[in-house]
């Protein structure tokens, strides 16, 4: 037996093969919506991917079971409680898929959604009895259990969904034997937690010692630990959860309709009728000179998460980006479901010379100017768009906190009187916020923070935490 993880970094996001290498058959679990990397390795050892789980209706991306069953005819399954349009093998607990000494056993485990299973993987060469392995989906992550208040379960609330997610820890995952490894869905950066740890595989063991929610605790102390804390999630993982439940078209089609380049008239023109132009370059060449109207979402960065947060899923998307790399923007959005791009400005940035009007540039201020007009009457706003847990940790005195997820609905809140100085952890959030800020006409007064919070407190300026207990120089 071969079990492969793959993991993107981007959304921090796990997939798995699991292949029997004696009848060269395959299985996919929770793929990322751009399935060649599979295709590739199947190819590559004369594999065939007959099976794809999705361990859920995963909310942060669009899954590549749709693409997987198109291109090589694989059959998808989901867990028993699930609904969706397009033909499933519906699988409930101790149900099994077995190919060659491979045997895939289910275990269902709700609680981050309804529907949730966990998949016990034996390799039969070795046991028949004692799992090599349990991928646990988004129920159990290394360090973190899956969060119970995504919404991305219609119709079911937060208590209920933390209460069945106690029973799938307590009855079903703790009990398995401490050396089974366990494969999650997910790593440090997902929003699908809380804690979720660097490592990407662990053991049962390793979690009932070292894991918060795994600890020893009465269901009530359980639900409400799993409840507090967790970090702001963008509008489209309603969207996506929805989505993965649906028949729609492959990502091959989305892609061949989105692959246009348009004309800098073109674009003048779909801009006015309403369409948003994102500019993917990297925030010093955005903020350098970008085209008036334009968010800025690097490619560099938390790309699809951000661009998932600012950008809605509803009105037409135009790419600008360095020529060579607007495939690879339009195919990350395409990732979380963002496939009505309209295609993407011919030429990037200098098919907009000739229009010097239509430029616009982001003013930029180092940490030591920005402290020198502390306290002056040319004294700035210093807005901070980290989430409210970095801002507790430690800011610059005075701040005012916005995160980023949320300023779009709360922009009317920043002041226009004054200089606004923006700034997040290092300063890619500070980029997306001052270049927001420009699109709705407030943000002739911005400045960015070059290197954000982190340049700041590495020049041993002042930082207050929410105890207003100052620390450093």
């Amino acid at each position: 037996m071969i079990l492969k993880q793959y993991y993107l970094g981007c959304l921090a996001h796990a997939s798995y093969m699991i292949v029997d290498e004696k009848t060269k058959t395959a299985a996919v679990v929770d793929p990322q919506r751009d399935i060649d990397q599979y295709l590739r390795d199947a190819e590559e050892n004369g594999w065939t991917i007959r099976h794809v789980f999705l361990t859920h209706f995963h909310a942060d991306f669009l899954a590549g079971h749709i693409e997987l069953r198109d291109r090589v005819g694989a059959k998808i399954y989901l867990g028993a409680r699930a609904e969706a349009e397009y033909d499933f093998g519906p699988l409930k607990e101790g149900d099994r898929v077995e190919f060659g000494e491979v045997r895939l056993q289910i275990l269902e485990t709700p609680g981050h959604t309804p529907e949730g299973i966990s998949i016990l993987v034996y390799d039969l060469d070795k046991s028949d009895s004692v799992p090599h392995a349990v991928l646990t989906g988004d129920t159990l992550f290394i360090g973190d259990v899956g969060r119970p208040d995504l919404l991305a379960s219609i119709g079911v609330t937060a208590d209920e969904l933390a209460d069945m997610l106690y029973d799938s820890i307590t009855q079903k995952l703790v009990t398995l034997p401490d050396e089974t490894l366990v494969y999650p869905a997910h790593g440090a950066g997902s929003l699908c937690g809380k804690a979720l740890s660097e490592e990407t595989v662990s053991t049962i063991g390793e979690q009932k010692k070292y894991n918060y929610a795994l600890q020893p605790m009465n269901r009530e102390e359980f639900v409400k630990l799993v409840e507090v804390d967790q970090p702001d999630v963008p509008d489209y993982f309603v969207y996506d959860a929805i989505k993965n439940r649906q028949e729609r078209e492959s990502l091959e089609q989305a892609m061949e309709a989105s692959m246009k380049p348009l004309s800098l008239g073109e674009v003048l023109n779909r801009m006015e009728g309403g369409n948003q132009v994102v500019d993917v370059r990297d925030a010093a060449d955005f903020e350098g000179g970008h085209l008036k109207g334009a968010v800025n979402v690097g490619l560099r960065g938390k790309y699809a998460t951000w661009a998932g947060t600012v950008l809605n899923h509803d009105d037409p998307i135009i790419v600008i980006a360095e020529q060579g790399e607007e495939e690879e923007a339009i195919m990350r959005l395409g990732r979380i479901g963002f496939d009505g791009v309209a295609g993407y400005l011919d030429g990037g940035m200098s098919a907009v010379e000739v229009r010097p009007d239509l430029i616009e540039q982001t003013d930029r201020i180092t940490a030591a100017a920005l402290n020198d007009m502390l306290g002056t009457d040319e004294e700035p706003v210093v807005l901070d768009v980290r989430s409210e847990k970095e801002w507790a940790a430690g800011h610059i005195e005075g701040s005012m906190n916005i995160p980023l997820s949320q300023l779009g609905d709360r922009i009317d809140e920043v002041p226009t009187e004054r200089q606004v100085v923006v700034h997040c952890e290092g300063g890619y959030r500070s980029a997306i916020a001052c270049s927001l800020l420009q699109k709705h006409g407030i943000g002739d007064n911005a400045m960015d923070l070059v290197g954000g919070f982190k340049a700041w407190s590495a020049s041993r300026l002042p930082v207050q935490s929410e105890s207003s207990k100052a620390v450093g120089a």
